[in-house]
């Protein structure tokens, strides 16, 4: 690092606008993201483009009214209460607050049953649509049209997944509401009409106050997993109201001296000047309530139990095998043991529960992904007949491909195996619209009738060419508790 040069900035941001001022330096890593951010423009949004974002966002819904009877948004709901009067931005399921905390309820909404979309890197992984309930309240506060949201969105998307595909974010140590903080507040700022230097202070200051770390995924996982993501949002729609109001953050975010290239030990080298917006094509959507590494062991697991008719009493043992990434997060590596899950937030996160549940009731949905099921004796029997391994050879194929091998033995002496590579919702099988819309209709069926959900999937289907506040308003009629009987299997 030249401390020199950074000295030198130092020195002439805090002398102020005089005619003496030093020669401009080169553009730091921050003003070159809010410069990415201000230069967004709609007509990079291409046809294609404009339809991922549609179906992740109607995945995001979903995902979102799916979580609504999770026993601590009723909690956040009473602190709402207490600390705040109520103001202009709708919550899921009804309800007004002010922006930050719809950016904390809705966020974490979406990100609670671990159904939202995912981005693979070599170090580490990001959900971008974590940033859909700050970006979705934001978009709101300012009453913008749904362009104006979804090409926030896309903004935000690029920022996360651009920084992501660097950065080795969790393999040291780190968690990846890290890039959050600056994809909401590049995002938030676009839809305030901020300046790209009060963009680069909104960034940097929600940045250099949320450096997450991984231990929020190790054993035993707590609640936070969840709520992460909407905490860093909340932050970020704060920090850039006060870069409106002309706070300043640290300019070297990145650069340093002790900024973010000497955290991670090198230099971060991210094209901000590429004006694409279609990282969501890398995004992979889940069909099960798992984090994305253990959807190819669930799909396998499924795949024996339909093939051979498996029942729980015929099994006397299950070995799972899969990549190091997986075995490392939920199969009892360097994240934790996973013997003795006991929570909903230790179930999504441990391959030997949720096999566990694959195998006993043929599904693993929000049902599933409950303390009670958790706990239950058929459950935890089932959790004891499991074990995990890395494999070398599907570790070489991750994150390009995500795989699994199942073996159960059954109690008659049988060895039946299945390996899946990939998994329905991956790059090489990618959800269709349709296909989201059936996922849509199993989480909401409980909340919403289908007159409603029908007008939602409009909504979305519409959302370049209608004002957010049609959406927000119909968002606002869920019931924030199951309401309506289901008959939905889940998708299968």
């Amino acid at each position: 690092m030249d401390t020199g040069l950074n000295a030198e900035r130092a020195t002439s941001s805090s002398q102020g606008a005089t005619s003496d001022r030093p020669a401009r330096q080169p553009r730091s890593a921050v003003e070159r993201i809010a410069a990415f951010a201000v230069s967004a423009r709609s007509e990079h949004l291409t046809p294609e483009i404009r339809q991922l974002y549609k179906r992740n966002i109607l995945d995001s819904v979903a995902c979102a009214i799916a979580a609504l009877s999770g026993r601590p948004f009723a909690a956040l709901r009473d602190q709402f209460d207490e600390y705040r009067a109520p103001g202009r931005c709708t919550l899921v399921g009804g309800g007004k607050t002010s922006l930050d905390q719809a950016a904390l309820f809705n966020s974490s909404l979406t990100r609670y049953v671990d159904l939202l979309d995912s981005y693979m890197s070599p170090g580490g992984l990001a959900h971008p649509s974590d940033n859909f309930g700050t970006v979705l309240a934001a978009a709101e506060y300012v009453d913008a049209s749904g362009e104006d949201f979804m090409l926030a969105l896309a903004v935000a998307y690029e920022v996360q997944c651009r920084f992501t595909a660097v950065v080795p974010v969790m393999t040291l140590g780190f968690n990846h509401a890290l890039q959050l903080a600056m994809s909401t507040a590049a995002a938030t700022g676009k839809l305030f009409g901020l300046s790209p230097e009060q963009i680069a202070n909104a960034i940097s200051i929600a940045s250099a106050d949320n450096v997450s770390l991984a231990c929020i995924h190790v054993e035993p996982v707590s609640q936070w997993k969840g709520f992460s993501p909407g905490w860093t949002g909340m932050h970020a729609v704060y920090a850039t109201s006060m870069a409106k109001r002309g706070f300043t953050g640290p300019r070297g975010l990145f650069e340093g001296p002790k900024g973010l290239e000497q955290m991670f030990g090198g230099p971060i080298l991210v094209d901000w000047d590429d004006p694409s917006l279609d990282f969501v094509k890398q995004t992979v959507l889940k069909k099960y309530c798992s984090l994305i590494h253990g959807q190819p062991v669930i799909e396998a697991t499924m795949d024996l139990r339909r093939r051979h008719s498996l029942r729980a009493a015929d099994i006397e043992h299950v070995r799972c095998d899969t990549f190091l990434a997986g075995y490392d997060f939920a199969g009892g590596g360097n994240y934790g043991p996973k013997d003795n899950p006991w929570h909903k937030e230790q179930g999504d996160y441990n391959l030997k529960f949720l096999i566990s549940a694959a195998l006993l009731d043929g599904q693993v949905g929000p049902d599933q992904l409950t303390d009670e099921r958790v706990q239950a004796p058929d459950a935890q029997a089932m959790v004891a007949r499991i074990e995990c391994h890395p494999d070398p050879r599907l570790s070489a194929r991750f994150p390009e491909e995500l795989g699994a091998r199942i073996a159960v033995r059954t109690k008659d002496g049988r060895v039946l195996e299945a390996e899946h590579l990939g998994y329905e919702g991956g790059l090489a099988n990618p959800m269709s619209w349709d296909r989201v819309v059936e996922k849509f209709h199993w989480l909401s069926e409980a909340y919403a009738d289908d007159s409603l959900r029908g007008r939602i999937i409009e909504a979305v289907w519409q959302l370049d060419t209608r004002p957010i506040s049609e959406l927000m308003e119909l968002l606002g009629q869920v019931k924030p508790v199951k309401w309506f009987p289901t008959s939905h299997p889940g998708i299968q």
